[in-house]
């Protein structure tokens, strides 16, 4: 029997996120997820009227085609996946992983050719402009594990940051997307950070749980050749299969000069030489979810936290929020600014507005945890 929550879930997914009709052509993009989690969703978006396509994935199997990957390989698979999902409105990816390491040995020419020939012409050019996607992470005991969890107080968290009032979430932060539409000058500080970049011009999205599940923040990028100074992130994170510790960026007009992680400095800066755009930026996020306090090596969760920031190298959504740079790369890494974690203040124009991870300004103090809750 599934769990009345899987089904709160799938209806929050197909009515609120991609608000489903007749008219509408879903992909199911499932990654190690059970048959009858899977099922469920598919019956539940089959009930808005949705035709549903069901695409089945394994990491393991993935790790094996990474490692044989050849450029005519890769370009097939974006070729065929591209027009697998020009033929969708909406896609669905529910991604499960029982290794987060999976493809941790996989060389790093071969996921290159990855990022190249498939998540750009698919992910990027395709997918995110075209279709009205959701990303949505499956609890298992591995994310359990890295979250310092048993499995089942994880799943409890899982459904409880997932299921938020997204409604008042996204009333809160309509005051924050203004204000960071009308802002130019953003400056951050903190322990081993002193970045000063524009987001005049470039406008602001609040998310709302339309894209990404579990969802809470509001997302701008700087001006493309605006951005100097130094960033120091506090958070582990999780690309390519490997973990990187103590990220520290240097930044010159935009572009990222100097990069390090400690014994992983040398994988990074493979990655930020994917292409030209990944050592530029094309996020900058504050989070705001106030279920969501530690992190846990999973993009869509520690991106949420509540007095956090990401700041992504690599490539930038069109429309509101884009500054024109292109890349095979969008990694969304964290800093946590509260004072647990050495606390930090972002100012706009000369004012402060977020000191400590707590907004300080009156029109966006009902987006501090002990108001969203």
């Amino acid at each position: 029997m599934v769990d009345s929550r899987v089904t709160q879930l799938a209806e929050l997914v197909s009515s609120h996120s991609m608000r489903l009709t007749k008219a509408d052509n879903l992909l199911i993009q499932a990654i190690d997820i059970r048959d009858e989690l899977v099922a469920e969703f598919v019956r539940v978006a089959q009930s808005h009227g949705a035709n549903v396509v069901v695409r089945y994935e394994s990491n393991l199997i993935k790790r094996q085609m990474l490692l044989g990957m050849t450029e005519e390989n890769a370009k097939l698979h974006g070729r065929t996946e591209k027009y697998e999902m020009e033929q969708m409105t909406a896609c669905l990816m529910i991604r499960g992983a029982s290794n987060l390491n999976e493809h941790g040995d996989v060389p790093s020419d071969k996921m290159a050719l990855w990022q190249t020939h498939y998540a750009q012409p698919v992910t990027f050019q395709t997918r995110i402009p075209n279709t009205k996607w959701v990303v949505l992470r499956w609890p298992n005991p591995s994310m359990a594990q890295q979250a310092g969890m048993s499995t089942p107080a994880f799943e409890d968290f899982f459904f409880r940051v997932c299921l938020v009032d997204y409604a008042k979430m996204g009333a809160a932060a309509k005051p924050l997307e203004e204000l960071m539409a009308r802002t130019d000058q953003v400056r951050i500080v903190g322990p081993g950070t002193d970045l000063n970049f524009s987001i005049k011009g470039i406008g602001a999205v609040r998310s709302e749980g339309r894209r990404n599940i579990p969802d809470g923040e509001c997302y701008t990028c700087p001006v493309k050749d605006s951005m100097n100074g130094t960033v120091q992130y506090n958070t582990a994170t999780l690309n390519q299969g490997a973990v990187f510790n103590d990220i520290r960026f240097v930044v010159k007009n935009g572009k990222i000069v100097e990069a390090t992680a400690g014994d992983k400095t040398q994988k990074l800066n493979d990655i930020l030489d994917t292409d030209e755009g990944a050592r530029y930026f094309g996020e900058w996020s504050l989070g705001f979810n106030p279920h969501i306090l530690h992190p846990m090596l999973d993009t869509l969760f520690d991106e949420k936290i509540a007095g956090s920031f990401h700041l992504t190298p690599g490539n930038a959504y069109d429309g509101p929020g884009g500054n024109g740079n292109k890349s095979a790369i969008h990694w969304d890494i964290v800093n946590i600014q509260r004072p647990d974690y050495g606390g930090g203040e972002i100012w706009f124009d000369g004012r402060l507005i977020r000191k400590d991870g707590i907004f300080v300004v009156p029109e966006l103090e009902g987006l501090n945890p002990n108001r969203l809750v």
